[in-house]
């Protein structure tokens, strides 16, 4: 049996009921397989597939908080730090009801990889919690942070551990953990990214995932003799991820024509009107009915859809596996030519599987959705400098990293034989990086 093979039976073996975590790890083990059957002795011999899989810790804790009707409420709260090998820990904080610890670590399996393809000096680790912030008054989500930033600042720091957003975590979340974690250590330190911009948060890190998405897909369509403009697109979503997607594809351009949310979706065929889509989601807080019902051009649809709209590219930015098999047949019968990913691992196997036997350009989140966490980095870089960069400045970069990691994750899918294979291009990028650095190390 091969030394992949023998790893993935392990992991299956000891996290079977975890079954997204083993959903990344047979998806990266799989597409790296020429680079560990060419060097299968050594990484055998350093245990390196073991260590890679296995997270460095995982801190698992209990958040109890006060709600406005003075009964207590109890939630769990988790961090994985997973691999540290090329920079202190960088990952979201998820907040929502989905959250359990397979979740955290699928996403911070992940996240080794993303960090190491920005180029930057981070390593992968995730957190959150199954608390949901929806409905919840601001002094209640602030009791909740103070609560889980008590425990959880045991374990982070600027130079050890760095947190972020993610889904159900946005500026007021970050602001009070950070005011938690001040309060508590009597450090101001960048030891969340991901804040205001009066106390250390970056320009452009509110736009970074969904413009980096857009930087990549665009690079990724001018390397095949095609262009954004005058494209159609599809967007699921409508968090920060897709509104900023949606913002950018059609400042080049492209005409986005769906969004989404938990409970529904919405067509727009004259384009998504994005000063709308912000009113409603991210000032009102409030369902896409209101963005139909205040958009005559639009029609709403419960449940899902999307993905049955004839367009040109589709772009995931809701959840994980959320673009399934009948999805992408659907998309491929309409004539799709790329997809890429703003959120992460949200096509399933047997979906990425058949759009790429189907020929279409295919760009995974741990590449296609990094311009979130390296704009994070670029805040960390700021914060230590005690420096504030203009947003040019720091889009500029973006720009820059998004079209470095599509070249380099083309050019390691090349060297092995998998050319337009970028999903293996990422996943050997990545972790080419990362085993250099662990076996620089040692075994640690």
């Amino acid at each position: 049996m091969s030394y992949v093979d023998e790893v993935l039976a392990k992991v299956q073996a000891k996290n079977a009921a975890e079954p997204e975590f083993l959903q990344a790890v047979e998806e990266v083990l799989e597409s790296i397989r020429p680079v560990v059957d060419a060097n299968e002795e050594l990484y055998r011999k350093e245990a390196i597939l073991e260590r890679i899989t296995e997270p460095d810790r995982q801190f698992k804790f209990r958040v109890s908080w006060v709600d406005d009707q003075g009964q207590v409420q109890v939630n769990t709260g988790y961090r994985v730090q997973f691999n540290n090998a090329i920079g202190p820990y960088k990952g979201g904080l998820r907040l929502h009801p989905s959250v359990y610890l397979g979740i955290i670590k699928f996403l911070g399996f992940e996240q080794i990889f993303k960090n190491s393809l920005t180029g930057l000096p981070i390593g992968g680790g995730k957190g959150g919690s199954d608390f949901d912030p929806k409905g919840k008054s601001d002094r209640e989500v602030m009791a909740f942070c103070q609560s889980f930033m008590t425990e959880l600042s045991k374990y982070i720091g600027a130079d050890v551990d760095v947190p972020a957003g993610d889904i159900g975590t946005g500026a007021r979340e970050i602001g009070y953990m950070f005011g938690q974690y001040k309060r508590i250590t009597g450090l101001y330190e960048g030891v969340l990214t991901g804040k205001g911009l009066s106390y250390g948060g970056s320009l452009a890190r509110t736009e970074a995932t969904g413009y980096g998405l857009i930087y990549m897909t665009e690079e990724l369509l001018k390397s095949h003799g095609q262009d954004m403009a005058g494209k159609t697109c599809v967007v699921s979503g409508s968090g920060n991820v897709a509104i900023y997607a949606i913002q950018k594809a059609q400042q080049l351009g492209a005409k986005v024509v769906t969004c989404s949310d938990s409970t529904g979706w919405v067509y727009d065929p004259e384009g998504i009107d994005v000063a709308l889509l912000k009113e409603v989601k991210e000032v009102k807080r409030a369902r896409l009915t209101e963005y139909a019902a205040a958009r005559p051009s639009a029609q709403y649809h419960e449940g899902r859809g999307v993905w049955t709209i004839k367009c040109d590219v589709a772009l995931p930015c809701a959840t994980q596996n959320e673009l399934l098999l009948d999805d992408v047949k659907t998309l491929v019968a309409n004539g799709v030519t790329a997809v890429c990913e703003g959120a992460n691992m949200p096509t399933t196997l047997d979906a990425t599987k058949y759009l790429q036997e189907n020929g279409v350009l295919f760009i995974p989140g741990k590449a296609a959705n990094a311009g979130g966490v390296a704009t994070s980095a670029l805040e960390m870089s700021q914060n230590s400098e005690r420096l504030s960069w203009t947003f040019e400045e720091v889009d500029s970069k973006l720009q820059q990293i998004m079209v470095n990691i599509y070249h380099n994750i083309d050019d390691a899918a090349k060297r092995y034989g998998k050319e337009g294979d970028y999903v293996a291009g990422a996943n050997i990028a990545g972790f080419e990086k990362v085993v250099d650095a662990m076996l620089a190390q040692g075994v640690c």
